[in-house]
């Protein structure tokens, strides 16, 4: 089946562009750009785009809160976000006295959010994976990470993806919904084991979503493309390559029946020299179509 890219939104990012989130409610799409500290809301329909500028660091993440506003991740803090007041209140903080910040972040369909923490100089086993339950408390669930990174679950929500970038591995755990807890972990894909995405150049993966039918869309970093990936054989599916953008960082569904693919990208980094390739639409926002898959809604903060 053949797709389409679009470039939707030529520079979206002066950064890094990250943390793509279909808002379902309001169908626009969030999305940070993680060293300037904006959050950016695109209307694909009017075609607007709308930012809050978060004071103090960087913005690892956004998510929709249920009860109005959004959470993001600012430098060590959980926070809630006033779309409309622009005010920022600090929810929990990880990590006090470390050079960590959180990176990417996600819900689990029961409201919990997810989210990870990176070093800033990315040194290696300093980060960790956190969950905040829906009451505000705030529990360690990994630790030892480098580029703690994408997260997913599978339809049946009985499996966790989790990708940690610097080894270039996919993680899966046995995932209890009720409890959030996480078991059993396991590798599920090594980049360095599929010779389309074990190129010198490629970082690794990203960014990651699953669609209805338990694949992975796994952003793959300097690598130009996303790659449909089957998680119970590591089997590469598919390639979708971004036309002249190599930085791809993540990926989510969106759209009215969630079939179209928002793709976002790196323009720059502090640490240039992990990334020595650039091309002329890195840092823009794309949407896949023609892809034949479509995902579920995103889920919310439920706290």
């Amino acid at each position: 089946m053949s797709y389409k890219v679009e470039t939707v939104l030529k520079d979206a990012a002066s950064t890094i562009g990250e943390s793509p989130h279909w808002d379902d409610a309001t169908q626009t799409l969030l999305y940070v750009d993680i060293l300037k500290g904006d959050v950016h809301r695109y209307d694909p329909v009017t075609g607007k785009v709308d930012f809050i500028h978060l004071v103090g660091d960087n913005v690892g993440f956004v998510v929709p809160r249920g009860k109005g506003g959004l959470v993001a991740g600012l430098g060590q803090a959980f926070v809630s976000v006033d779309w409309e007041t622009k005010a920022v209140t600090k929810l929990a903080e990880v990590d006090p006295g470390t050079n960590n910040k959180l990176n990417d972040g996600k819900c689990d369909a029961r409201g919990r959010l997810w989210a990870g923490t990176i070093d800033r100089q990315l040194a290696p086993n300093k980060g960790k994976l956190y969950c905040m339950d829906t009451n505000g408390s705030v529990t360690k669930k990994e630790e030892n990470l480098t580029i703690s990174n994408g997260m997913a679950w599978s339809p049946d929500n009985k499996t966790m993806y989790f990708i940690d970038t610097t080894p270039r591995e996919v993680y899966a755990y046995d995932y209890d919904n009720d409890t959030g807890n996480i078991s059993s972990r396991r590798v599920v894909v090594n980049f360095k084991d599929i010779p389309e995405l074990s190129g010198e150049n490629v970082i690794g993966p990203d960014g990651m979503t699953t669609d209805t039918d338990g694949n992975l869309w796994v952003a793959c970093l300097n690598g130009g493309c996303v790659a449909k990936i089957e998680p119970n054989s590591g089997k590469l599916l598919q390639t979708v390559d971004i036309p002249d953008a190599t930085r791809i960082t993540s990926v989510c569904w969106g759209g009215k029946n969630l079939d179209e693919l928002y793709v976002t990208s790196l323009k720059m980094h502090p640490t240039s020299a992990r990334f020595p390739l650039i091309d002329s639409q890195d840092g823009s926002l794309f949407r896949v179509t023609g892809l034949g898959s479509r995902g579920a809604p995103a889920e919310v903060f439920r706290g």
